[in-house]
């Protein structure tokens, strides 16, 4: 495992490519999307083993989060993290539609 100092980590989102992406020096962590008009459809994280279990993947996929809140996007969390990530705060669950 490598030690990360998670206050440098920067997310940006990476739209050409569909993804936010946490810039870690050797590896990117990245949080995939699709968007369509007002919906952003989360379906795939990915953190590098090296650096797994630091906090990486929660600080990707609240600044996606925070962004969409800011964009006014409705969130899809496909991807099981993202999901986990939003039952887990609560102050996010808002950016979910209520399933059909």
């Amino acid at each position: 495992m490598k030690e990360i100092d998670l206050d440098a980590v920067v997310v940006t989102d990476n739209a050409e490519a569909r993804r936010f992406e946490a810039d870690l020096g050797d590896a990117l962590a990245v949080a995939e999307y699709v968007r369509t008009g007002n919906r952003i459809a989360f379906t795939h994280t990915e953190v590098p083993e090296a650096y797994q279990g630091q906090g990486v993947g929660e600080r990707l996929v609240r600044t996606a989060l925070e962004r969409a809140r800011a964009e006014g996007l409705v969130v899809r969390p496909l991807c099981p993290f993202v999901r986990a990530y939003i039952e887990a705060h609560p102050e996010f669950q808002d950016l979910v539609s209520p399933r059909r």
